[in-house]
């Protein structure tokens, strides 16, 4: 397995730049793993689409505007963008430019607060905030919303909306998991209505998420870790529908996982903690039964996990007709449902 086997072409205008006027408008090519075949629908059908007695597990993680600019004691401009939030006062980040200020180096915000840079941690480093206030307050107030580079602009006031799930409750993503955001209160409420029991888990998504896979063999990469939690209620939800015959649907790449991070150890268990868990064409999935995702990047982490769950090549053959049909790619595009 290589990295090369992950690549496709992708047209630049199929990028979507910008978020469509209404969330579940978004297209949805449907694809049944055991017939093979592919369906052209919309978000909005996945009432008729799912049955009675399915579960929906969606990430309930907010985006944080986790992107700063600050100045060193020379004037120089940094940009940082925050990993994770470690405590109040604390936190891992990225840091641009090629000369990164050295530990002990002073950085001052745009609020004239100050953020003390310590030790270098691998990609990040870690950084102790001076304000009066947390640091979450402080990215709430002078923050921006660091959405994805090949969107190739800054966050407009719509974003701060749009860049969000409709159920984000819990703040500490860097990224939203994009997936979820094909989602109105209208829709989710038909799905209840259709018999499909909803429940929430946690992940929050980090900045490694933005960086490339440097290796061509997939299986050197070492993932970030993400912060997740799996709550006792969703582990009963799980179990019901089990018992009952339903299918598990995860939203998102980052729903599975967690689910499948918190089923290592053979049953699903809640808790809380970090994981690394890569998953890749091999990977045995333990929880989830189907997946509802938006198309990835090529050479991505997101891609093979995908992969893993589908099959390279069937995927890859969606991926073709994707862009045949003109579907729309990445964080603002277009969903796919892959069906057990």
């Amino acid at each position: 397995m290589k990295l090369s086997d992950f690549d496709y072409e992708l047209p630049a205008e199929l990028i979507a730049r910008e978020p469509l006027p209404r969330r579940s408008d978004s297209r949805l090519l449907v694809l049944d793993r055991f017939s093979e075949r592919f369906q052209d629908r919309r978000v909005a059908e996945l009432p008729a689409i799912l049955s009675p007695g399915d579960l929906l597990v969606l990430n309930d993680t907010r985006v944080i505007p986790a992107r700063l600019i600050a100045h060193k004691p020379s004037g120089g401009r940094v940009e940082l963008l925050v990993e994770r939030l470690l405590g109040t006062g604390e936190a891992l980040v990225l840091l641009g430019g090629n000369r990164k200020p050295k530990p002990g180096t002073r950085l001052v915000l745009e609020d004239g607060s100050a953020l003390l840079v310590g030790r270098r941690r691998g990609d990040f480093w870690e950084v102790r905030y001076e304000g009066a206030d947390s640091l979450l307050d402080c990215l709430e107030r002078i923050g921006k919303l660091p959405l994805p580079p090949y969107l190739g602009r800054d966050a407009g006031p719509h974003d701060r909306v749009r860049y969000q799930t409709v159920f984000a409750r819990e703040p500490g993503a860097v990224a939203a998991p994009t997936a979820g955001l094909h989602f109105d209160q209208e829709l989710l409420e038909a799905l209840r209505r259709r018999g499909v029991e909803q429940a929430s888990l946690t992940l929050h998504v980090g900045a490694g998420t933005f960086l490339p896979v440097r290796t061509e063999d997939p299986r050197q990469h070492r993932m970030h870790s993400e912060r997740y939690r799996v709550p006792p209620e969703l582990v009963e939800a799980v179990n019901r529908c089990r018992a009952g015959g339903g299918r598990v649907v995860a939203v998102g790449t980052t729903v599975v996982r967690a689910l499948e991070s918190a089923a290592l150890s053979g049953a699903l268990t809640p808790g809380e903690g970090d994981t690394d868990l890569f998953i890749q064409p091999g990977f045995r999935f333990r929880v989830v039964d189907a997946l509802f995702t938006n198309f990835h990047l090529p050479r991505s982490t997101l891609l093979m996990l995908v992969a893993a769950f589908a099959g390279r090549e069937r995927i890859l053959a969606a991926y073709r007709h994707a862009v045949a049909a003109r579907y729309r790619f990445y964080s603002y595009g277009d969903a796919m449902l892959i069906l057990p």
